[in-house]
């Protein structure tokens, strides 16, 4: 009788880092217990142009300037926009100041209670209109490139259809424009739709919508996932380059500022619930804003994993403006990550190489 020797066992088991594992732990505590100073953000060289209460128009100087045509960026009324100069390397803004492109970003600031009465009109007209104005005069160019992002995007589009100054070309990204589709919960819209929610009255209790409530807002469309940035942090916490991108994107998300409330009532009111810029009935001081005055050359882009701006959202703006040069572009991105890969430079720059004027070189 023969005996049968036991196979060994060949699963590879991995060795255990004891060093590995203490790093990962400790830095994951330590941020979730907020002992770490907060990250550095903004990293390419600016000079503030200009002022107006909160606000403040910033420059981003080429490094090495090739086109006559700036870039003005109008970013969300939600959050601070320093998303788009997040990370070294893969930031909007840095890159397209080294493709060679003098870039201006419409900085709105963290408005206070005192501030509750500023509309939209007054953004548009007081603020953006007149920034788009100084960053024309500030860089002698004839004309410029406007560039909005989220819902700055709805905003660039409603000035752009009112605006007197020179636009060359407007860009608009994850741009929410036909507010009758929504990606918020059924019954938010159906309430709000009805009469049911009140706004205006929300409105007059706080004077402006709170940080806490524009965070709860954004977190009941995010909450399948809002675990998951966490649980990437534990598993690359060890990884110092992860973690310091991950800590920049997280003080991103938690820093929103207060929406003030007049002009907040207008966003929820007249185009959440009304659809008035899609319908050609929104008016600013006045003047009917009616899309089809945009004659600027056009680039729309969405983004294909965007749970807050479905893409059914942006769509339409590629009908409802007179641009006899239109460009649409579906990117496989999010609605945060399209702004952190250090791909959106490079596709802005495809399109606007071309429709920016090259300096004339002197001899």
């Amino acid at each position: 009788m023969t005996t049968k020797t036991p196979e060994k066992n060949t699963l590879p088991f991995p060795t255990f880092d004891m060093v590995k594992e203490w790093k990962r732990w400790s830095r994951f505590m330590n941020i979730m217990s907020e002992m770490e100073s907060d990250p550095k953000v903004g990293h390419t060289p600016r000079q503030a142009v200009w002022k107006k209460n909160k606000s403040t128009l910033w420059y981003y100087p080429a490094v090495e300037k090739k086109y006559d045509v700036p870039l003005f960026f109008v970013y969300s009324l939600f959050n601070k926009p320093f998303i788009l100069d997040l990370n070294p390397g893969s930031s909007i803004i840095e890159g397209l100041t080294k493709l060679g492109y003098d870039v201006y970003l419409l900085d709105w600031g963290t408005p206070g209670y005192e501030d509750k009465g500023i509309s939209l009109d007054d953004y548009i007209l007081d603020y953006l209109q007149k920034g788009v104005r100084r960053a024309l005069r500030h860089s002698g160019a004839e004309e410029i490139s406007v560039i909005g992002y989220c819902l700055g995007g709805t905003i660039a589009s409603i000035y752009a259809a009112i605006a007197e100054e020179p636009i060359k070309n407007l860009i608009v990204a994850t741009v929410p424009i036909d507010f009758s589709v929504q990606s918020a919960p059924d019954k938010w819209v159906e309430g709000m739709r009805k009469g049911d929610y009140n706004i205006d009255r929300l409105v007059e209790v706080y004077g402006n919508m709170p940080p806490a409530f524009v965070n709860a807002m954004f977190r009941s469309i995010s909450a399948p996932v809002y675990f998951t940035p966490y649980v990437q942090l534990l598993t690359k916490a060890h990884d110092e380059r992860f973690v310091e991108r991950w800590r920049r994107l997280d003080k991103w998300t938690k820093e929103h500022v207060p929406f003030t409330g007049e002009a907040f009532k207008q966003l929820a009111n007249d185009l959440g619930r009304d659809n008035k810029l899609v319908k050609g009935e929104l008016t600013i001081r006045g003047k009917k804003v009616d899309l089809a005055n945009i004659k600027a050359d056009l680039l729309v882009v969405t983004s294909k994993y965007d749970h807050l701006i479905p893409e059914e959202q942006s769509l339409p703006m590629m009908e409802l403006v007179s641009s006899e040069n239109k460009t649409y572009k579906l990117v496989e991105a999010g609605h945060v990550s399209l702004a952190l890969s250090g791909k959106f430079p490079v596709l802005l720059d495809e399109w606007l190489t071309e429709r920016s004027n090259l300096v004339a070189k002197t001899k």
